[in-house]
């Protein structure tokens, strides 16, 4: 597997969603690599997308957000589940992608259908929001061998306060794919 390089993450957001589907999600932790394929994905386009975090503007929290892509945003919701989201376009613009689901490749335990259940499957928590992506511990790869793959496009989940944000479709998934959150 190769790590994806900064300039991946550089790019525009929704294309950047779209050509995670099929990448591998890395951590590492004593030793052990837990590995997901990641099958979807949500795109967050920066402080004028009221779904977004970076909607709020600059605050503590989103600050990841506003910073070099390549970086994980990870934060709590609900005041038990970690998500984790992936920065991208140039720093400033404050976007990121929601990884939702992976299929789970080696060493993963537990559900992986949800961004809550994937981060808590791959040990993942706000130690490490802000974590560049092109770490050896933690990253995202691609194993080179490229399968077609047919992408769904859907609203976003959980986002109704956000008005007409929340009916974009700036949701994607892998067609036929046991993983999902929720078809």
């Amino acid at each position: 597997m190769h790590k994806l390089p900064r300039e991946f993450y550089d790019r525009d957001t929704i294309e950047v969603a779209k050509d995670l589907l099929g990448k591998y999600l890395v951590h590492v932790t004593d030793g052990r690599e837990r590995i997901g394929r990641i099958v979807e994905a949500e795109a967050y386009l920066g402080p004028h997308d009221l779904a977004a975090h970076s909607a709020k503007g600059l605050t503590p929290r989103t600050r990841v957000m506003f910073g070099p892509p390549g970086h994980a945003y990870v934060y709590l919701i609900y005041g038990m589940y970690h998500c984790m989201n992936v920065v991208t376009q140039e720093e400033g613009k404050a976007s990121a992608v929601l990884l939702r689901a992976v299929e789970p490749v080696r060493n993963i335990e537990g559900r992986t259908q949800g961004p809550g259940l994937l981060c808590k499957a791959m040990g993942i928590d706000k130690k490490l929001n802000g974590h560049d992506l092109l770490s050896d511990n933690f990253y995202i790869a691609d194993a080179g061998v490229h399968r077609k793959i047919s992408i769904v496009k859907r609203p976003r989940i959980g986002v109704d306060y956000a008005g007409h944000w929340a009916r974009r479709l700036l949701r994607f998934y892998v067609r036929g794919s046991g993983f999902i959150s929720r078809p």
